[in-house]
């Protein structure tokens, strides 16, 4: 273990804005390369626990660390207008040149980090700063409106309104750490809350993809970024779309790529339900060893892909760990991959929609709880449309693709897709998922209203997947008109006519064995110490009502080092209505932190009620330093409903 130190500095960008930082620095003699992450979530009291992923970085391998609160958040100065704006990006590739400038740093830059650190670690590399040497970017994606936690198939996500959209309310109202920012902390405090609003109104706002959406994502621009980019990825994560595509532009551009693709869901891969959990340090540092030190360890000449084989495991919404084996490919597409066509059979089928089918697959990027995995599939295929065939120990690896002729008695209707692994005792596990806003079936820019009872031809590509069937399974396809609360049901009750004979699923099936049949070394992680004591997960159907509600309740703990206290709680319910397909969505959120001799506290509340027209939304902030009431601020609109 090598001895390093802490320090905390300012990184003062070109007009005048302080980024709080800390630097972890190794003693060693030369100078070496630095290590780099910048995220909105408060370094210095809500993700301080995150610590020793940093102090293994420096104490045990050497290298310089700096994390850094973007600006407008923790400890930094400026206001936080929205997620990943232009100036956040031109003052992270500014931190870059300064990093490379210090006289601890031998100039090479290496960025990383997990969802909004993986996003931005995308977006910078795209912004070629000449320091970047390489980075590592986890559950990170390439399309901010197809796979964010925005929208989906083009649908607003719903029970998402009840975590990262709301809690940021709260979090963006939160002051500065006094001991670490100094004087005027309350100044700054007092310019935050006077700039406030909500994100969550603007993303509300642009239902359709287009400028405000492409900026921020990679795709399809892909050949933007030079340095080495590792990329990691989860079939439980809600970002593993990216995965299998970016590298294949990655690799038509000539771009050094990794991609590890393994298990898990929306979480550290040492503590993710499911595993098998492995430490990820030790890969992320073989890749910076390469790239920044230039360390011939091979992973420039390794296969490029690891992925971990899924094979057919029981429905659990906290499986500790699926079935399977971890494989190297060479390159992606497979040379040995197939796509199998499976018609749907003759004569048109009829479906009314039930507004509720998709609660058993809840969301669409699970977690720690209350966000897990999809549970028992059953009772959502019996109210959906299904077709089942024998699997044949059958092996899926890529998007499948459902091509279907459908008409609706409505203007604005949507077709969900799921395949599922029905085992011969009638469980049936989710293996992957799709939807599909049925006016975006010619783009997500310029959506189309459907002529009532007319048949048109959509294509639905479910979410990447990886599944190998057990003999004696059976591979079923269900589709239904709702994948709620993952994403809002259509405006009104509706029905579905599907032309079978001339619809079809197509799997990417892959045949013969792996051209290259060694699987990575990876280094398991420790028992997972899992506590669900304070988590609340249910869903309450109301029989005399005739609606469904999903209910969460959750919350945390932190002491750090140097003693700030900090309590999260988030609460949330949404509903919708059968007869009426209304839903609503409700939500508290509250910041509770003891930063030393200084207690503040937040509070947002969020009514979100979606009819037919429109969303009609309020969102309430309350702010507290120790009893007094310092803030108190409403926001409500009434947003029209875009086709959806």
């Amino acid at each position: 273990m090598t001895a390093y130190a802490v320090h905390h500095v300012d990184i003062v960008v070109s007009d005048g804005t302080r980024l709080a930082t800390t630097l972890y620095l190794p003693s060693v003699d030369a100078p070496v390369p630095c290590l780099f992450e910048a995220l909105p979530y408060r370094k210095d009291d809500l993700t301080a626990h995150y610590r020793p992923e940093y102090v293994r970085f420096a104490g045990e391998h050497g290298y310089a660390v700096a994390r850094v609160d973007v600006r407008g958040t923790g400890s930094s100065t400026g206001v936080a207008v929205d997620e990943y704006p232009a100036q956040e990006q031109a003052d992270l590739v500014e931190v870059i040149a300064w990093l490379a400038d210090q006289p601890w740093c031998d100039g090479a830059v290496g960025m990383f980090g997990t969802s909004y650190s993986g996003f931005n670690a995308l977006q910078v590399a795209a912004e070629r700063p000449p320091a970047l040497g390489a980075i590592v970017a986890i559950y990170a994606t390439d399309d901010r409106y197809t796979d964010d936690v925005h929208y989906y198939g083009g649908s607003k996500k719903w029970l998402d309104l009840l975590d990262y959209e709301l809690y940021m309310v709260a979090m963006n109202a939160l002051p500065p750490v006094p001991h670490r920012f100094g004087a005027g902390w309350r100044d700054a405090w007092r310019d935050r809350l006077d700039a406030a609003e909500p994100w969550l109104l603007r993303w509300l706002a642009e239902q359709r993809d287009g400028p405000y959406w492409r900026h921020g994502s990679l795709r399809p621009d892909y050949d933007r970024i030079a340095c080495p980019v590792f990329l990691v990825a989860g079939w439980a994560d809600g970002y593993t779309n990216t995965s299998l595509r970016t590298v294949a532009a990655l690799d038509r551009a000539g771009v050094p790529h990794r991609l590890l693709l393994g298990p898990w869901s929306h979480a550290s891969t040492a503590t993710s339900i499911p595993g098998p959990r492995i430490d990820l340090v030790p890969e992320m540092v073989r890749w910076f060893d390469r790239w920044l030190r230039g360390v011939g360890n091979g992973a420039d000449t390794d296969p490029p892909i690891s992925v971990f084989v899924r094979h057919s495991s029981p429905p659990a919404p906290l499986l500790d760990a699926y079935r399977g084996a971890w494989r190297n490919e060479p390159v992606w597409p497979l040379a040995r991959g197939r796509v199998e066509a499976l018609p749907l059979g003759d004569g048109i089928v009829t479906h009314r929609v039930r507004p509720d089918v998709g609660v058993a697959a809840w969301l669409s990027c699970a977690g720690h709880g209350p966000y897990g995995l999809p549970t028992d599939q059953a009772a959502d295929d019996a109210h959906s449309l299904v077709w089942d065939w024998p699997a044949h120990g059958r092996e899926l690896l890529g998007h499948p693709l459902l091509r279907v002729r459908v008409a609706a008695d409505q203007p604005v209707a949507g077709v969900a897709a799921r395949l599922c692994d029905v085992a011969p005792d009638g469980s049936s596990t989710l293996v992957t998922r799709g939807w599909l806003n049925l006016t975006h079936r010619a783009g997500h820019t310029a959506p189309v209203p459907l002529e009532p009872h007319a048949f048109v031809v959509a294509e639905l590509e479910l979410e990447v997947t990886s599944w190998r069937f057990d003999p004696g399974h059976v591979l079923r396809l269900a589709i239904a008109g709702t994948e709620w609360p993952n994403v809002m049901a259509p405006p009104a009750p509706v029905t579905l006519r599907i032309d079978r004979s001339a619809s079809q699923l197509r799997l990417p099936v892959v045949v013969g064995s792996a051209a290259v049949s060694d699987a990575p070394v990876l280094v398991a992680a420790p028992p997972l110490d899992d506590d669900r004591t304070d988590v609340v997960w249910r869903i309450e159907r109301d029989v005399l009502a005739a609606s469904t509600a999903c209910v969460i309740d959750h919350g945390a703990r932190t002491v750090t080092d140097d003693g700030i206290i900090a309590c999260e709680r988030y609460e949330g319910r949404v509903t919708v209505a059968d007869a009426t397909f209304a839903q609503t969505a409700t939500a508290r959120h509250r910041f509770d932190l003891d930063l030393v001799r200084v207690a503040v506290s937040t509070e947002t509340r969020l009514d979100v009620r979606a009819d037919a027209g429109a969303l009609d939304v309020t969102i309430d902030l309350d702010v507290w330093e120790g009893a007094e009431r310092i803030e108190q601020r409403q926001w409500h609109r009434r947003i029209a409903r875009d086709l959806q």
